[in-house]
């Protein structure tokens, strides 16, 4: 049974959610969050959540996985849903909590607002862009992997696809030199950039340093290392690191790691993509490190 109730208003039809304790009807302009804070500010006791440079602003994510991911991740502020009739009759089977108004809209409207080439699935969410994490939440993680200036929004959200699926505890990536949140990279992500810590920081270089201080063993993805995946040595806590396609991982980089390793292909095809070599490195580190 929907929770929603039809309303007349000067724009046409609105659907409004019923109030909870927790949220108001928050609007676009009025950036507070579920605490109180404002949007994207500093949480006390987490110096960690600091406002986002991705976004100057609310911005429209879409596709049903990445609005139910949304709704899930009590970190994401959300404002206002654009959704199709056939469309939130879908997303209340998910048994969601939709805490924010709810606005009837065509398949066409919601093209307009995201691009007619884009799959929408009829739904479109407005929200800002995620707190930032820092490399401090990283401490008790096990296996991190590290995007040494991989610029592709589509590979990214590969990327963090194949680390949710893989329980990885955290994707990190440059801050300059790599794609910002967004419309693309949520939808590629389908989900998972709601699912997975975040990590963006201004040198990759200082950032293995700080996680081998940490007790990460650092592994760089090279086509020159001397021993490929399966022969290297793992330990209980892994930084894995991949570059661009065609650079690869940079040579200040690479210094700072512990180790290089490759990835053998049997076939006539020697290369992959780095999407794809993501998630096949991230396979076998389980496998080494014992991960169940």
């Amino acid at each position: 049974m929907s929770n929603f109730k039809k309303q007349k208003s000067a724009g046409g039809n609105r659907w409004s959610p019923e109030q909870s304790p927790e949220r108001g009807n928050d609007r676009p302009h009025e950036k507070s969050r579920p605490d109180g804070k404002p949007s994207g500010g500093f949480s006390k006791g987490k110096p960690w959540l600091k406002k986002s440079a991705a976004e100057d602003g609310p911005f429209y994510i879409y596709g049903l996985h990445t609005i139910e991911a949304a709704f899930r991740n009590p970190e994401r502020t959300r404002h206002k849903l654009l959704i199709t009739q056939n469309a939130l009759r879908r997303l209340e089977e998910r048994n969601l909590k939709i805490d924010v108004p709810v606005e009837e809209a065509s398949p066409r409207n919601i093209d307009k607002l995201v691009g007619k080439d884009a799959v929408h699935q009829g739904a479109a969410l407005l929200v800002d862009a995620l707190p930032e994490y820092g490399p401090e939440e990283l401490q008790d993680g096990q296996l991190v992997l590290a995007l040494d200036q991989v610029t592709d929004p589509h590979n990214v959200g590969a990327i963090l696809r194949s680390a949710v699926a893989l329980s990885a505890d955290a994707v990190v990536t440059t801050r300059r030199h790599a794609p910002e949140e967004g419309p693309v990279l949520a939808k590629t992500a389908s989900g998972a950039l709601d699912m997975i810590k975040h990590v963006r920081v201004p040198n990759m270089s200082r950032f293995v340093d700080e996680m081998r201080d940490k007790g990460y063993q650092a592994i760089a993805l090279d086509s020159e290392g001397p021993n490929s995946v399966e022969n290297t040595t793992f330990t209980d806590k892994t930084l894995l690191v991949l570059g661009s396609e065609g650079k690869g991982v940079r040579e200040g980089v690479r210094k700072n790691c512990d180790a290089l390793a490759r990835l053998d292909m049997p076939g006539e095809i020697k290369s992959l993509n780095v999407s794809n070599a993501a998630i096949l490195s991230l396979y076998v580190a389980r496998m080494k490190m014992g991960l169940s």
